[in-house]
């Protein structure tokens, strides 16, 4: 083999390798049910709301561009027919947290942003933020 031969040869096993990886995480990605696929994006909302790298108007268009998207998987998982007959802990716990499970929904029903609704839920208030004592952390 020659040198360009080779090197044809690697550039060829590479895409293929790629296009199989791209194949099984569409084909992971299309069976995932309903819940887990809220769950993911839900995760990202979160993420952006406590990543403390974005400024908070980068923060606000995170969160803004996420919403069209986490408002139609809380409405696919609650109208999918297929969580009534599943019973299983991810779910029930989906439910019985409806409030941090749907949160879109949630903000929208209590009238309040999507962050403040999610703080509120975990117990994080102005009035804890601004009792916490501060104090520096060993070993930094």
């Amino acid at each position: 083999m020659t040198i360009t031969n080779r090197i044809n040869f690697r550039n060829l096993t590479t895409a293929a390798s790629l296009g199989m990886l791209v194949c099984a995480a569409s084909i992971s990605d299309s069976n995932a049910g309903t819940l887990e696929n809220l769950e993911r994006e839900r995760a990202l909302v979160i993420e952006s709301i406590l990543n403390p790298e974005l400024k908070p108007e980068e923060r606000a268009e995170e969160i803004e561009r996420a919403k069209p998207r986490l408002v139609d998987l809380e409405r696919i998982v609650l109208r999918d027919p297929k969580m009534k007959g599943r019973n299983t802990p991810t779910v029930r716990r989906a439910f019985e947290n409806y409030d941090l499970t749907f949160m879109l929904h949630a903000a929208t029903e209590r009238n309040l942003s999507i962050t403040d609704n999610w703080l509120s839920q975990i117990g994080i208030t102005t009035q804890s933020v601004m009792s916490a004592p501060i104090r520096r952390r060993s070993g930094e």
